[in-house]
């Protein structure tokens, strides 16, 4: 016989730290959401905020028993829906799961999923290190989030992705066993990757609770270049010349919606009429970086730049930096998003932007594009009143038609921010029916009760026959 809601709470509170189980619907309200603000999330039957691997353990042996479904939950700065919660399951929070420890001498951190990017990358700095993957969220998103859907950040065109930096996960899995794959090795071939397999997995497989992650020596003082273009096909040409060419370690792309919304923020003096802004960055020692700055000024008059400005002050270079990082929360004030997370192989984004803009002019819409250039990964910002449902409508499809477009250019529906919920329904198309079915095989093996994440990714319901 199934297990009461009430039983499943008084087995949550017997077995848990005093406070940790929260059942106040006051309470609970707040761990609904992540930032996509997902329509359809459901009311948890209570939310754990965990300290340690046996909290997790213990919540979801319970939760396996009693056939409840377990969310689990970073900071909640997530974009995609991933960790909304679904009616009647237990959301385990991580947030209170915050420790870090620096090895200086493996060039490794041990760090629990609630710490914030931020917070590794100062405990890193503390000890002459980097942690590069750098989320434009990095100030208050989890170190665990990032995991859960690999996410990039700034840097990544150089420095790569969080994947490339982890060395080795604790995950809980469906049945309450912890395991440790991976740890403090630069090499180890021993068995599957089984560490990479849970990274991007956005939940669905396991719970994350502690990561052993790859430090770098500190970066060098960047060179910051910023140029503004009268044409998106300018800018879009700048960016394939430059990788053609050099591996800078930053090359962002703002379009004139975006600029005019950042402008509107933080008045700086960004030119409103540009059509697009490059923000660039090389952080090669001394010549070779005013070299590679000398060479990226050359290309961007090539293509018809209007204004090219390069400066070598820390300060005046995090200026431009902090402008591309506040973009979408500029944006926001214009009104709700729906934001996406396409990314098409470098030729095309010139065909990604260009289509975006015909999306928007055709359906009526304000659609602001931001990117990750240099790695062909955009984020469109689609503006919407939701007070108005013809235009709620038009968003939607024009939603679709981003995510359509960017899989006809052989790109992906999402390269940092994960499928969630809302964007499972392009997966299919996406992946193709023979590689769905392996994700389905693989889920199913790994969750065969579907209690993990259930929505998020993938369909409800994914036993096999």
């Amino acid at each position: 016989m199934a297990q009461t809601s009430q039983s499943v709470i008084d087995d949550l509170t017997s077995a848990l730290p005093h406070g940790a189980v929260i059942t106040d619907p006051a309470s609970t309200e707040a761990y609904r959401w992540d930032r996509a603000l997902d329509p359809n999330a459901g009311v948890p039957l209570a939310v754990v905020r965990a300290t340690s691997t046996e909290d997790v353990q213990a919540v979801v042996r319970i939760a396996a028993a009693a056939k409840v479904p377990v969310i689990p939950r970073g900071a909640g700065s997530g974009l995609s829906g991933g960790s909304s919660a679904v009616e009647g399951a237990i959301v385990i929070s991580l947030d209170r799961m915050r420790e870090i420890r620096v090895d200086p001498s493996t060039r490794t951190a041990v760090v629990q999923p609630g710490a914030f990017n931020a917070e590794v990358k100062k405990a890193a700095a503390e000890n002459g290190l980097w942690y590069p993957p750098d989320p434009s969220s990095y100030e208050f998103c989890s170190i665990g989030g990032n995991v859960a859907t690999n996410a990039g950040g700034l840097c990544c065109v150089k420095y790569g992705v969080t994947t490339d930096y982890v060395l080795g996960l604790t995950v809980v899995l469906a049945d309450g066993r912890a395991v440790r794959l991976g740890g403090p090795r630069l090499k180890d071939v021993a068995g599957l990757s089984l560490t990479k397999l849970f990274i991007g997995s956005e939940g669905t497989l396991g719970v994350i609770t502690e990561i052993t992650l790859r430090l770098i020596p500190a970066q060098l003082p960047p060179t910051t270049l910023v140029a503004t273009f009268p044409t998106l096909a300018g800018a879009t040409q700048t960016v394939l010349d430059i990788s053609r060419e050099m591996r800078p370690s930053m090359l962002e792309f703002m379009d004139k919606v975006t600029i005019n919304a950042v402008e509107d923020d933080i008045r700086m003096g960004l030119d409103r009429d540009a059509e697009a802004m490059l923000v660039i960055q090389s952080d090669e020692p001394g010549e070779h970086a005013r070299a590679q700055i000398a060479r990226i000024e050359a290309i961007c008059e090539a293509n018809g730049a209007t204004e090219v400005y390069a400066t070598d002050d820390p300060d005046e270079g995090e200026a431009f930096v902090h402008a591309r990082r506040v973009a979408i929360p500029a944006v926001e004030k214009r009104g709700s998003l729906l934001l996406e997370d396409v990314g098409v192989p470098l030729p095309r984004l010139g065909d990604l932007v260009d289509g975006i803009a015909e999306i928007a002019e055709r359906r009526d819409l304000t659609i602001a594009v931001l990117a990750h250039a240099g790695d062909g990964n955009t984020h469109p910002l689609i503006v919407l009143d939701p007070t108005d449902p013809d235009q709620q409508a038009r968003a939607e499809i024009a939603y679709g038609e981003v995510m359509d477009l960017a899989i006809a250019l052989g790109g992906t529906i999402t390269g940092e921010h994960g499928v969630g919920r809302l964007k499972k329904r392009w997966l299919p198309d996406y992946l193709g029916e023979d590689v769905m079915e392996l994700n389905h095989r693989i889920k199913a093996a790994l969750d065969p009760d579907g209690l993990l994440n259930p929505g998020a990714v993938y369909a409800d319901d994914l036993r096999l026959p």
